[in-house]
Order: structure tokens, then C-alpha cells, then sequence
């Protein structure tokens, strides 16, 4: 009979970024920490599933303090779990990215008790799904729900990030935007819509706050094995070939090859890189 450990162990070892050189599923003992020996801290909106849960999985790998926030307790409780099996440090908060006062509070506990936020990874959205129809078909509804979501959520949840992180004069954010805010996409507009606007706030809180030592960057995914895109190729297996063959490496991306490149704007690797939006998309943009 398979355990919750078993579970854990399975998708540790699927997980690059928890795998030491000798193959021991086991995360650092000795973390990131500040001058003073605390650990650096982390929040991961959107933690409980996809790249968001990757993400929150290589921090902890890195030796953050992680918190992860979601609508969803029984998927934070989960990866609250993979991280503090593999000996890494997490907790999680409920928190809906519609609902300022949640959000201001899902960034208080991240920060704890001495108000401190190294790094916040943006990941809470909704995609697109199956619902493609042009712009004059398109439901209002849809519409602002995708603005709803992934624009006022994300300026939400920058809002009270950098509201520390400007404070204590250093600090990272990364959003986790999409191929789609660099490019159009037939029959999405309220998706593309919203997605362009994210790198627009990407760009404009990292001109707003360099002078204060904080980085803020985007991620643009192309198409990612998430919970979400399962559901779609479910629905509709003849779109995911289509969405596959448009990408040049042949293959979509795993949640954790996104996680790397959110790890690199993370740490001071990419300490003079500030307003990008980086594709990470198997070469689709390229094309």
C-alpha cells in the first residue's frame, strides 16, 4: 500500500531541483540565511499546485522560509508536506488574491514577526481554458474575471510585497506571467489581455522601486504540465497535439524547468536584472 510518503518520495524524485548529487531525496540542512542566522523568507501565491508548488519546493530547496497561499488548504497542506519531508521549512495561509484584506495578510505572515520579505513569487491565476471565441463573442464575464484575477490579484499582491521590501530597502519579486502577454493569441482575448497587463506591472514596479534595491521580473511561460492544462487536454486531446507541435523542442515544459528559471531571478545571479519578461517557452517565441 502506497503512503502519503510514498507520494512525497515519487514526486521528490520528478523534482530536479530536490535531488542532491548522490541521489539523496533530501533538502539542505543548512539554509539561506540572513547576517543575524535567520532564514530568509519567501511567499509563493498560487502554492498549492503547478509552478507555483515547484517554485515553493526549490526555494525550501534553497533554504527559504516558505509560505504558500491559495483558495485551496487541502493542496497547501500538500505541499507544506513535500517541503517538510525533503527538511524544508513551510507553512501556509488561505488567502484569495480578489480579497485585498487576505492578501495584505497572506504578506504579514510571510514577512513574520521581525517584517521581513526576501522574495515573492506572483503564481495565482486562471488560464484561458476551452473557451476560445473572438473578441465580439467573448464573454464579459470571462472577461473580467481574467482582470479580476490575474491583474488586480497580481497588483494586489505587489502592492503589500513591496510595501516591506521597499521599507527594508532590498527584495525580489517574480511574476509568473505567459508566453501569451508577448505575443496574441486567437480567440483569448481576455486571457492575453490580462497577461499583457501583468508584464505592464512587472515594468512598471521594477522602474518604480530599483532606486530601493528591489527586482521585479517576470516569467512567460509557454505551455506547462499543470493541473490546469491537464484539465484542458482532457476536454479537448486534439488542441494539446496542435499546442505541443508549436513548440520548436517538441515537448511542453514541466512546472519545475519553470521553478529554475524563477530561481534564477530569485538569487543574486541575476543581481542587474530587473523588468524583464523572460520566455520560457521551449523556443515558441522564437519562431
Amino acid at each position: 500500500m502506497e503512503t502519503a510518503g510514498d507520494d512525497w518520495l515519487l514526486e521528490c524524485r520528478l523534482t530536479r531541483t530536490l535531488i542532491d548529487p548522490i541521489g539523496d531525496c533530501t533538502m539542505p540542512q543548512t539554509g539561506t540565511q540572513t547576517q543575524s542566522g535567520e532564514r530568509k523568507t519567501a511567499l509563493v501565491t498560487g502554492g498549492g499546485t503547478g509552478i507555483g508548488r515547484s517554485a515553493a519546493l526549490a526555494l525550501a530547496a534553497e533554504g527559504y522560509e516558505v509560505t504558500v497561499a491559495g483558495r485551496t488548504a487541502s493542496t497547501l497542506e500538500q505541499t507544506v508536506k513535500l517541503v517538510t519531508h525533503a527538511g524544508g521549512s513551510a507553512k501556509y495561509v488561505i488567502a484569495d488574491v480578489h480579497d485585498a484584506d487576505a492578501v495584505r495578510h497572506a504578506v504579514q505572515v510571510a514577512a513574520g514577526e521581525a517584517g521581513r520579505l526576501d522574495f515573492a513569487v506572483n503564481s495565482a491565476g486562471v488560464d484561458g481554458g476551452n473557451d476560445s471565441r473572438p473578441l465580439i463573442d467573448y464573454p464579459v464575464e470571462t472577461l473580467d474575471l481574467m482582470l479580476a484575477t490575474n491583474v488586480r490579484g497580481m497588483f494586489l499582491s505587489m502592492k503589500y510585497e513591496l510595501e516591506i521590501m521597499a521599507k527594508q530597502g532590498f527584495g525580489s519579486i517574480v511574476n509568473v506571467s505567459s508566453g501569451a502577454g508577448l505575443t496574441g493569441v486567437p480567440g483569448y482575448s481576455g486571457y492575453v489581455a490580462s497577461k499583457h497587463a501583468e508584464i505592464g506591472l512587472t515594468k512598471a514596479a521594477a522602474l518604480d522601486y530599483a532606486d530601493r534595491n528591489v527586482r521585479v521580473n517576470a516569467v512567460c511561460p509557454g505551455l506547462v504540465n499543470t493541473p490546469l492544462i491537464a484539465d484542458m487536454v482532457s476536454e479537448n486531446p486534439a488542441m494539446h497535439e496542435r499546442l505541443v507541435a508549436s513548440h520548436p523542442l517538441g515537448r511542453i515544459a514541466e512546472p519545475e524547468e519553470v521553478a529554475d528559471a524563477i530561481m534564477y531571478l530569485a538569487t543574486s545571479k541575476s543581481s542587474y536584472v530587473t523588468g524583464i519578461a523572460l520566455p520560457v517557452d521551449g523556443g515558441y517565441l522564437a519562431r
